[in-house]
């Protein structure tokens, strides 16, 4: 079950201290063009999710585990990050230098392939049995990884922590059925993806992507 935060009430929030806890921040970069507009809802919401993760830690607990998709972690996991996404890693960087850990996350292997076989994807591909049999082995290698990215979950979140897990939205890795999950959606979000849709059907854009 996913908890809405900007529907929750504090003595609902309350009820939830026991047991793992998951934040789930859905990742959005800034745009790949010069889209001033576009840019300053990026800007406004990584503002207001920060907000929100804070008031949720206010309620709950201090997040004890980060987790990033597309980075392994490691001792240049906040570097990788700020290559990725400047929004997100400024607020890893906050709860890191507030005791949380940056975790391992996916299996740098799985990782490369993943990536590789997308790269594939996004060539002008001529032959119909190439692009079928390139978009099955980028199936397969997605699922894997999302097997990855949840059994890594489970593993290091510990009974009664609260997590921040950061994936893209359109994300299909299955939590543990244990794991209260939390979804943040600051206001800024609706906004941002009208505002990107909006765009997108009239071909004035790209979407956001790393």
């Amino acid at each position: 079950m996913t908890e809405a935060l900007g529907k929750m009430e504090k003595p609902e929030a309350a009820s939830f201290k026991l047991g793992r806890k998951l934040a789930f921040v859905p990742l959005i970069f800034l745009p790949p063009d010069d889209d001033v507009e576009l840019a300053s809802y990026v800007k406004q919401y990584w503002t207001e999710a920060a907000e929100q993760v804070n008031r949720l830690a206010n309620t709950l607990d201090n997040v004890k585990k980060v987790y990033h998709e597309l980075v392994p972690a490691g001792e240049d996991g906040l570097n990788d990050i700020a290559q990725i996404c400047l929004g997100s890693h400024d607020l890893v960087k906050t709860l890191i230098e507030s005791g949380a850990t940056l975790e391992e996350t996916e299996d740098p292997e799985i990782l490369a392939e993943y990536l590789d076989w997308g790269r594939c994807l996004a060539l002008r591909l001529e032959s119909p049995k190439v692009f079928s049999e390139i978009y099955d082995r980028y199936a397969q290698v997605q699922q894997k990884r999302n097997e990855v990215i949840s059994l890594k979950i489970n593993e290091s979140l510990k009974n009664d922590e609260l997590g921040l897990v950061l994936l893209r939205e359109e994300h299909r890795v299955q939590f543990p059925p244990d794991i209260q999950v939390f979804y943040v959606a600051p206001p800024a979000l609706d906004t941002l993806t009208r505002y990107v849709r909006s765009r997108l059907e009239m071909g004035e854009t790209k979407a956001p992507a790393p």
